[in-house]
């Protein structure tokens, strides 16, 4: 039983370090280097990383009703009517959410995983059902798949990518 009460923690290192390599990539960046894209047709590196904070804001706050008082305006940072962010309001947005996150990591045991969270989608009337786990993992492959995103448009226009 006591497996059950072990938190998640040591299950999830090396997230943190992805974490680190994301903001060492942004932070420096301004606004102009952040509105650079991989091709004219795609997202540019800094709606990319909105993106991130806003998606995870959101499962966050929504979904596991982690309840931290930046959750819900950044939540929002992705929306259309948005304004560009620097290098640095990115890294502090990545910041607020990570830490949200790592909390979470070593608050939540395994017994938790199985926890059935609701997403109810205002647009569809849908109530979307997941569970803890499947949640955490949607997060790790969001931020890995976009993380790259970046990376590669970084990349690109000669900027240092996420250096692994």
């Amino acid at each position: 039983m006591q497996e059950q009460t072990r938190t998640l923690a040591p299950f999830y290192d090396g997230w943190d370090n992805y974490q680190r390599l994301l903001i060492q990539a942004l932070a420096p960046l301004t606004v102009e280097q952040l509105d650079l894209k991989a091709a004219p047709h795609l997202r540019s590196a800094g709606v990319i990383a909105r993106h991130i904070i806003g998606a995870r804001a959101r499962w966050l706050y929504l979904v596991m009703k982690e309840e931290s008082a930046d959750l819900l305006e950044l939540g929002k940072w992705d929306d259309k009517d948005q304004p560009a962010r620097s290098g640095e309001e990115l890294a502090r947005g990545l910041q607020g959410t990570w830490q949200v996150l790592h909390d979470g990591l070593r608050r939540w045991t395994i017994a938790d995983m199985d926890e059935i969270l609701h997403d109810f989608d205002e647009e569809t009337g849908i109530d979307e059902t997941h569970t803890r786990q499947w949640v955490i993992w949607h997060l790790i492959e969001h931020d890995l798949h976009h993380g790259g995103e970046i990376s590669f448009a970084l990349g690109m226009h000669g900027l240092p990518a996420i250096d692994l």
